[in-house]
């Protein structure tokens, strides 16, 4: 993480700077952090440390920016992997890059792929479909990275869902040939157009996951509803030990 774009945010280094310095960036990690990653993290030692180690680490969820805001002041602007995503596009047309799209369903690339020529034509695609399987063998990890290094794409995209897309990403760095690895979720979903996307106003109002919500709410209720309470208890925790140690320093 570069050091004066982030901020230290209840024990990880979340992005706060441009999304134009990831262009000069090379064999870096992007992930993404919201208050359900938080949660879950909490219980996983192997997806905590895969967040800490991103290169790159964004603040996907207004719980992430309030709490920034509430520990230390910091006013931080969300960036959803859908936004990482759309900005990579955008520039990869104008010089004509290459991007690879490893997860989902052959069906979702398919519409990925078909959508990408229409509004991105300048850039080179390359898709693989993994098995939908918990753990990949030793021969799935193979076929996966052998897809991808016979691209040798300019950005990786992973679609997996969270924990496992940023475990895979962590184990499988050193062993990618590709600039930059970005694990988005359910951003192949949403751009495939299987999955809406909540609307702009409810972006800005910072009320996406709400929309989310209304739209699937059997899927989702545990993820916003269950662990926003657990993660609102996290960030009082915090608040609490920040304020003492804040008052230590000064006796």
């Amino acid at each position: 993480m570069i050091s004066n774009t982030s901020t230290r945010c209840m024990g990880y280094d979340v992005f706060t700077g441009d999304l134009g310095v990831l262009l000069a960036m090379q064999k870096a990690t992007v992930n993404t952090i919201n208050q359900y990653s938080y949660c879950v993290a909490k219980k996983d030692e192997t997806f905590s440390q895969a967040l800490r180690q991103s290169d790159i680490l964004l603040p996907d969820g207004i719980g992430i920016t309030v709490a920034a805001k509430i520990l230390n002041g910091d006013k931080i602007r969300k960036i959803a992997g859908a936004d990482l995503h759309a900005y990579l596009l955008e520039h990869m047309n104008l010089k004509g890059g290459s991007c690879f799209y490893l997860g989902s369903s052959q069906a979702t690339l398919d519409k990925i792929k078909k959508r990408l020529s229409t509004e991105y034509p300048n850039i080179k695609v390359g898709t693989y479909s993994p098995p939908y399987k918990p753990v990949f063998s030793l021969v799935d990890n193979d076929k996966m990275l052998a897809a991808v290094n016979g691209f040798k794409p300019d950005v990786l995209f992973i679609g997996m869902t969270a924990p496992k897309q940023e475990k895979w990403s962590r184990q499988h760095k050193d062993q990618l040939d590709a600039g930059l690895i970005c694990a988005i979720g359910a951003v192949f979903d949403f751009y495939a157009g299987t999955v809406q996307r909540p609307s702009k106003v409810w972006r800005d109002l910072g009320l996406e996951w709400l929309g989310r919500l209304i739209k699937e709410p059997k899927r989702m209720w545990k993820r916003y509803l269950y662990n926003g309470v657990i993660f609102c208890g996290y960030l009082l925790k915090e608040k609490y030990y920040h304020v003492a140690r804040r008052k230590g320093s000064y006796q």
